[in-house]
């Protein structure tokens, strides 16, 4: 059921608009007892799910006694993070979301089925895995708050990915990572349809169906005529519906179809969302099917001080880097702890240009940053940022094509989580 839509190419929601939406759908959802909201952390921080946690705290009051971000593989948040993201909201409601210990597994999506959806990419089954919270909390309404946008392992991030991946556990994070890598992340990119969203969806359809979800979904994106992010569509339901409303104004906003190919990329990666490969990838993963062969992709990261934001994960990214698929399936053939770890496994695999295009990492020069032969020991080229700060300069670049004064031609980002960008003989329809 649809509680409240609202989104356009053109359109520009305030804070306002937002908690007369919100406010609307709540009205219909009838009195509520308690309540849990499910928003993304602060590495989601343009999706206005911060503001609209907040709004619910506003109006539930003590009715709203959980809030449970969706921190999948991520690092908790820091008390200046929650502040900054949620406002007023007081932190004492935060819970953290542990992925290796604080969840239970509802139920299983037969091997069969993942089998038939991934077209024989893989064959196991998969635990549909939540956090216990959701089960013991006694909620008669939780709130799964956040952005519908582009993504590298569901095809469209949101809907049931911020139930089963964000507040899920290592067995069933790790495989539905690698059911999308060993699928394709260039089949699945900017598609609602994708057989990882089959698979949540079965899980949602036959083991989560009694929990009293509701989705609040926005979509954001940057405005290119004036450089600034502006959410253009507010989604509440409880069903499939919501999503793909949201999933199709999604790809209006945020995709970037390209009448050629880009022979040089430059992505910003803002010091406050990346600091790590684990995020700042997705430089990687939404601009690869733009890129030319052979072509340059380099990424400005001034605060890069990490690889994996789980420490198990950092040590086996340091360990097999990113080498491209063939190398990675061997590791984990070979590797006990590699194979027991496929989130990594897939990660490795999308974050390889597969030696097609080249990557170089920037980070910035502070002792607690990555060093040279960190970035480069896992794969990548390096270059000082510094240097390259000195020939493209974010302050002086346009969001687009920008044709710098030798006369070089590049595209800038300066939010790869913002989008997805392709050429037309790349995309995969």
């Amino acid at each position: 059921m649809i509680y409240y839509k609202i989104g356009s190419t053109d359109l520009e929601l305030s804070n306002d608009d937002l908690k007369k939406g919100l406010f609307e759908a709540f009205k219909k959802l009838g009195q509520r007892k308690k309540v849990l909201a499910i928003p993304p952390d602060y590495t989601r921080l343009p999706s206005r799910a911060g503001e609209l946690t907040e709004l619910t705290w506003q109006y539930y009051g003590d009715v709203l006694t959980d809030v449970l971000p969706a921190l999948g593989t991520h690092t908790p948040m820091t008390a200046h993070q929650i502040a900054h993201m949620f406002g007023t909201m007081p932190a004492s409601l935060i819970r953290e979301h542990d992925w290796r210990n604080d969840v239970v597994t509802v139920g299983e999506v037969p091997a069969s089925f993942v089998h038939e959806v991934s077209e024989g990419a893989v064959n196991f089954p998969w635990p549909a895995q939540v956090n216990k919270l959701l089960l013991e909390g006694n909620f008669d309404l939780i709130l799964s708050i956040g952005q519908v946008v582009p993504h590298e392992v569901v095809g469209m991030a949101n809907y049931n990915k911020n139930i089963f991946v964000g507040t899920g556990g290592v067995e069933g994070i790790n495989k539905s990572h690698f059911i999308g890598a060993a699928y394709g992340m260039e089949r699945m990119m900017g598609h609602a349809d994708t057989p990882v969203r089959r698979v949540f969806n079965y899980a949602s359809e036959n083991f989560t169906q009694n929990l009293p979800i509701v989705y609040v979904q926005t979509v954001v994106g940057l405005d290119k005529t004036d450089g600034k992010i502006k959410t253009r569509g507010l989604f509440i339901g409880d069903d499939m519906e919501v999503f793909d409303l949201a999933a199709k104004l999604s790809l209006q906003i945020n995709f970037e179809m390209l009448e050629k190919p880009l022979k040089k990329v430059v992505v910003y990666l803002d010091p406050t969302e990346f600091k790590s490969t684990w995020l700042g990838n997705k430089s990687i993963y939404r601009t690869r099917m733009a890129l030319a062969d052979n072509g340059e992709l380099i990424i400005l990261a001034p605060v890069l001080v990490e690889f994996g934001e789980d420490k198990e994960i950092d040590r086996l990214i340091r360990k097999y880097g990113y080498f491209g698929t063939p190398a990675t399936l061997k590791a984990c053939e070979e590797h006990e702890e590699i194979r027991n770890n496929l989130s990594a496994a897939a990660h490795l695999i999308h974050g390889s240009s597969e030696g097609r295009f080249n990557i170089t990492y920037c980070p910035g020069e502070e002792p607690e940053n990555l060093t040279q032969l960190e970035i480069e020991s896992v794969g990548f080229k390096y270059a000082s940022l510094g240097k390259m700060l000195k020939t493209y300069d974010p302050k002086k670049l346009k969001d687009g094509f920008n044709v710098m004064p030798d006369g070089e031609e590049i595209f800038y980002i300066s939010n790869p989580a913002l989008g997805l960008w392709a050429y037309r003989e790349r995309f995969k329809y």
